[in-house]
C-alpha cells in the first residue's frame, strides 16, 4: 500500500495510498518542488508515515503478504498543485487523463490530505464521484462534514463545529463577556468564527467587534484592526486564523503600543512553529488555544535520527533539510537551498542528528505528526477489515484484497474503530468525523525567555466520565506573569443586591447596575431580575439573601412588657390597701359620707382595672384577644357606673334635704345598685353582641412594618371597639356632668369636686389616646392603650380616694367616731341613708 506525504513548502501536504502485492522494492514516484520555506514539522510528519507504514510492512500478523507502498506530493500550499497530484494519482502516471486508471495491478487504497480546508473540498468533489476514500490529518472545516457533498471524506481532526465550541467554552469559563473577534477572510476563519459569535452570544456573552484578516492585502488590514482593538475595552480576543496571517496584526501592535490583549487561539496557529514567533513574546504571553490532541509514537525519535543524505528515498528532500538542520552545504555543482554564504560548513553526510534540537526531532508533544499516524493506522484497519471478511457477514461478496474497487474499501472506512496506545477510540460518526478531543495550552515564557507551549487542560467530547471541559487555572500563567485571570467586560459585574438594567442602544452586556426594589432580592452576581421574599422573611441590608422576619409583640420579655406588667401589678395593690383602710374606718363619718357599699365596690373595680392591662401583655392567643377588650370594657364601665351612681346619691341627697321634696325614695341604696347593674349591663350586652358578630382574632400584620411581622389581635370590629370605648366616654361625660353641677354643694365632704376632677382626668386620658393609638405602630400601639388604662385608672384613684386617705389617717386620728358626726343635717341624712 501506498502512501503520500506532504509539503514541504508552505502548509499543505497530501499522502496517497496505493496497496502492492507480489511486489519486490516499493517504488516511489515522488514530485520535489523547491519553495521559499521549509518546514521542519511538516518533514517530521513525512517521516511519522514512512515509520508507520515500515512497521506495519514489518509486522507479519498485519495484512500478511500484503505491501504498504506511497507517493508523496508537495503543493507547496499552491491548490494546482494539490490538485495535479491528486489527478496524477488517479491516472497512475505523470500525466492526467481524467476518467482512466492506467495501473490497474496496483489498486489505490485511500488519498491522505490535504492539510487546507479548501484544497480539501476541492479534491474531495473529485474524489466523491469515484468513491476513493480520503483521510486528512488537518482539514478542520464544518463544510466537509456534509455527507452528502462529501460522501467519501473523513479525517482524524475534528471539525471546526467542535473547535469553535472549544473556543466560547474557553472565553465563557473565565468570564469573558465582552470579546474581540479577529478572523481570516477564508473558508476556515468565516465559518469558524461565525461559529465561535453563535455560540458566544448562546451564552451570554456579546461581541465587541469583529474584524476580517483581509488575505489579499500584504498587510492583512493590520492597521484598521489594530486601531479597533486599541480602542475597544475588550481584553480577550478570539484569532481564527493561521499563524502566517497572525504576524502582520502583531507587528502593528507593537508599532502602535498597543498591550494588554489575551489571545484566544484557534488551532491553526496555538502551537505554532514560525521562528519569528519570539520577536512578539510580550504581546502573546498569556495566550491560551485548542491544539489538537497530543500523542506519543514509541520508536519514532530513533526513526527520525536514523535518516542520512546516502538514502535513496527522497534524498532531495533528505539534502535540504541536511543543510537547513546543520547549517552547512554539500559539495555539488549546486547546493539544495541555493546558499551562496561561502562561510558556512560543507556537510559529509556523517553528522550526528542527536547533537542537535529543533522542531524535527522534538517528539515531546506530537499533534500534526500523529494525525499522519493515525490516519494510516485508519487506513490499515480497514483494509484488515476488509481482507478478514467472511462470505455470509455481507449483504455482498467479499472483496479482493489485492483487487477491489475503492467503494468497497470506503464500506469498511466507515466501521472503523480501534483503540489506540494511549487507550483512547478512533471511529468516525455519520460524518465522518472522529470524537472532538483537544489540549488546552497556554503560552509561558520559560526562564530564557523563550516560548513554550504548557497543556492545562482538556476539551474532550468523548470523555468517558463525561468531564468534557478541564481546566487547570492554577496552572496558567497570565501577561507579564500574572496569575490573577484578567477581565474582559463590557460593564463590571452587579454584586448581589443588584439587578442588571440594560443601557438603551447599547449590548446586553453594557449595563448599569440597579439596587433590587424593597422587598426583594438577588442572590448572584449578574443577575437579570429581582426575587421576592416570601412572605415570612425579609432582605438584609444588602439585599442579598432573605432573613426571616422580627416578630414583635408585648412580650413579658421585653423591657417595656416587664416594666407595663410590674406597675400594672403593682398599681392593682393600692385601691386593695385603700380598701383595707376604708374597712378599718367603716364607721368614720367620712366613709360613711362616701357611701361605703359603693367605695369598696369601686375600689374592687379599679384594683381589677390595673389587672385587666396584663391581658394586653404576652403572645396574642385567640382566648387572649376574645378577653381581653371585653375585660377592659366591662370592669371600667362597672367602675364610672360606680362613679356615677355615687355622683346621682349625691344630687339626690341634697335634693331631699329641700323643703317639701319628695325624692327621699330616690335615697334608697337599691337606686345606686340598679344604676351600676343597669350601666355595666349595657356594656356588657354591647360585649355580647361584639364577641358574637365579629369577634377579635390574633392576627400576623406585615403591612405596617415590612421588616417585621406584627403579631397582635385584630379586633374584629373596629365600630364594636369604638363603641365600647365611647360607651365608656359617655357614662364618664354623664358623671363628669352631674358632678360639675354639684361641685358647689355645701359640705366639707362633698365628694363631686372630687368626681368632677376625677373624671376631667379620665376623659382627658382616653381623648389623648384617639390619636396617639392611630400613630403608634406595632407593640406600642398595645402599650399605649395599656399606658392609657393605667393612667386613666391613676387619675381615679388619686382623685377619688387620696384626699380621703389622707383625713383618715393624718387629720382623724384620735377623734371617737361614736360621737355625733359633724357636719350639716344633709350629711347626717346622707350617712344614715346611704
Amino acid at each position: 500500500m501506498c502512501c503520500i506525504m506532504p509539503m514541504y513548502g508552505n502548509y499543505s501536504n497530501t499522502l496517497y495510498l496505493y496497496v502492492l502485492h507480489n511486489a519486490s522494492p516499493i517504488t516511489v514516484f515522488i514530485i520535489v518542488v523547491l519553495y521559499s520555506r521549509f518546514h521542519f514539522e511538516s518533514y517530521q510528519q513525512l517521516q511519522a508515515m514512512r515509520f508507520a507504514v515500515d512497521a506495519i510492512n514489518r509486522n507479519p500478523d498485519i495484512l500478511p503478504n500484503v505491501t504498504l507502498g506511497f507517493q508523496a506530493y508537495d503543493s507547496c500550499d499552491f491548490l494546482q498543485y494539490d490538485l495535479k497530484g491528486a489527478l496524477q494519482v488517479l491516472t497512475g502516471y505523470d500525466g492526467v487523463i481524467p476518467n482512466y486508471r492506467c495501473t490497474p495491478d496496483v489498486p489505490l487504497s485511500s488519498i491522505i490530505g490535504p492539510a487546507i480546508s479548501t484544497h480539501s473540498i476541492l479534491i474531495a468533489h473529485i474524489l466523491g464521484l469515484y468513491g476513493y476514500p480520503q483521510i486528512s490529518h488537518y482539514s478542520t472545516s464544518s463544510f466537509l462534514s456534509d455527507r452528502r457533498t462529501f460522501p467519501s471524506f473523513f479525517r482524524t481532526v475534528p471539525s471546526d463545529i467542535f473547535q469553535s465550541k472549544g473556543l466560547a467554552h474557553l472565553v465563557l469559563h473565565f468570564g469573558w463577556t465582552w470579546v474581540g473577534l479577529l478572523a481570516a477572510d477564508n473558508d476556515y476563519g468565516q465559518q469558524g468564527i461565525q461559529l465561535v459569535q453563535q455560540e458566544i452570544v448562546n451564552g451570554g456573552a456579546c461581541v465587541a467587534f469583529t474584524e476580517n484578516i483581509l488575505m489579499s492585502q500584504p498587510n492583512r488590514n493590520a492597521p484598521h484592526i489594530v486601531n479597533v482593538m486599541k480602542a475597544s475595552t475588550a481584553v480577550a480576543v478570539v484569532v481564527y486564523s493561521t499563524d502566517v496571517d497572525v504576524i502582520p496584526i502583531l507587528e502593528e501592535m507593537l508599532l502602535q503600543n498597543v498591550t494588554g490583549k489575551i489571545f484566544i487561539a484557534s488551532e491553526a496557529w496555538s502551537t505554532t512553529t514560525v521562528a519569528t514567533i519570539d520577536r512578539y513574546n510580550t504581546l502573546l504571553s498569556g495566550t491560551l488555544g485548542l491544539a489538537l490532541h497530543s500523542g506519543t509514537i514509541l520508536g519514532l525519535i530513533e526513526y527520525l535520527n536514523k535518516i542520512d543524505p546516502s538514502m535513496e528515498l527522497g534524498r532531495d528532500w533528505i539534502k535540504i533539510f541536511w543543510e537547513l538542520a546543520f547549517n552547512c552545504n554539500f559539495i555539488s555543482d549546486k547546493n539544495e537551498t541555493g546558499s551562496l554564504d561561502t562561510n558556512v560548513n560543507k556537510c559529509t553526510g556523517t553528522e550526528d542528528l542527536e547533537s542537535i534540537q529543533n522542531i524535527y526531532n522534538d517528539v515531546s508533544s506530537l499533534r500534526t505528526a500523529f494525525s499522519v499516524y493515525t490516519a494510516v493506522h485508519v487506513v490499515v484497519n480497514a483494509l484488515e477489515a476488509m481482507n478478514n471478511c467472511k462470505k455470509g457477514e455481507e449483504s455482498y461478496s467479499c472483496p479482493d484484497i489485492y483487487n477491489f474497487m475503492p467503494w468497497q474499501l470506503l464500506h469498511y472506512m466507515k466501521k472503523v474503530r480501534f483503540t489506540q496506545n494511549s487507550g483512547r477510540e478512533v471511529f468516525f460518526d455519520k460524518n465522518g468525523d472522529p470524537p472532538a478531543t483537544y489540549d488546552i495550552v497556554n503560552w509561558q515564557l520559560s526562564p530564557s525567555s523563550a516560548m513554550k507551549y504548557v497543556k492545562v487542560g482538556s476539551y474532550d467530547t468523548a470523555d468517558p466520565h463525561g468531564n468534557v471541559f478541564t481546566i487547570n487555572i492554577s496552572a496558567i500563567t497570565w501577561t507579564s506573569g500574572n496569575q490573577k485571570v484578567p477581565v474582559s467586560v463590557c460593564s463590571q459585574s452587579c454584586p448581589p443586591g443588584f439587578w442588571k438594567a440594560t443601557k438603551k442602544g447599547e449590548p446586553v452586556c453594557c449595563f448599569q447596575c440597579v439596587p433590587c426594589p424593597q422587598g426583594e432580592i438577588s442572590n448572584h452576581t449578574d443577575s437579570y431580575n429581582c426575587l421576592k421574599c416570601p412572605w415570612n422573611l425579609w432582605p438584609n441590608p444588602d439585599k442579598s439573601r432573605c432573613l426571616p422576619k422580627l416578630i414583635e409583640y408585648l412580650s413579658y420579655e421585653d423591657s417595656l412588657g416587664k416594666t407595663m406588667a410590674s406597675t400594672s401589678t403593682v398599681s392593682s395593690l393600692v385601691p386593695i390597701a385603700i380598701l383595707k383602710i376604708f374597712i378599718q374606718f367603716k364607721a368614720t363619718p367620712i366613709v360613711k359620707a362616701n357611701n361605703y357599699s359603693l367605695s369598696c365596690l369601686l375600689l374592687v373595680s379599679l384594683s381589677f382595672c390595673f389587672l385587666c392591662s396584663l391581658a394586653f401583655i404576652g403572645y396574642p392567643q385567640l382566648e387572649k384577644c376574645l378577653i381581653r377588650q371585653v375585660a377592659f370594657g366591662m370592669v371600667f364601665a362597672l367602675c364610672i357606673s360606680c362613679i356615677l351612681a355615687k355622683t346621682m346619691m349625691v344630687i339626690f341627697a341634697f335634693m331631699v334635704t329641700k323643703p317639701g321634696s319628695n325624692l327621699k325614695k330616690w335615697t334608697n341604696p337599691w337606686v345606686s345598685y340598679m344604676i351600676v347593674f343597669i350601666s355595666s349591663l349595657i356594656q356588657f350586652l354591647l360585649c355580647l353582641t361584639w364577641l358574637s358578630l365579629s369577634p377579635p382574632f390574633p392576627e400576623e400584620n406585615m403591612e405596617t412594618q415590612p421588616t417585621i411581622i406584627i403579631l397582635h389581635c385584630n379586633e374584629g370590629s373596629r365600630t364594636a371597639f369604638w363603641c365600647m370605648l365611647g360607651y365608656l366616654g359617655l357614662l364618664a361625660t354623664v358623671s363628669f356632668i352631674f358632678a360639675f353641677l354639684a361641685r358647689r354643694l355645701p359640705d366639707s365632704f362633698n365628694e363631686a369636686k372630687f368626681i368632677t376632677f376625677s373624671m376631667l382626668a379620665f376623659l382627658s386620658v382616653w381623648v389623648s389616646y384617639i390619636p396617639a393609638s392611630l400613630s403608634a405602630q406595632g407593640k406600642y400601639t398595645v402599650a399605649m392603650e395599656i399606658f392609657a388604662i393605667l393612667t386613666s385608672t391613676w387619675a381615679l384613684v388619686i382623685c377619688m380616694f387620696v384626699p380621703k386617705c389622707f383625713i383618715i389617717l393624718f387629720s382623724l386620728p384620735n377623734q371617737n367616731f361614736t360621737a355625733e358626726p359633724r357636719g350639716t343635717h344633709w350629711e347626717t341624712l346622707c350617712c344614715s341613708t346611704m
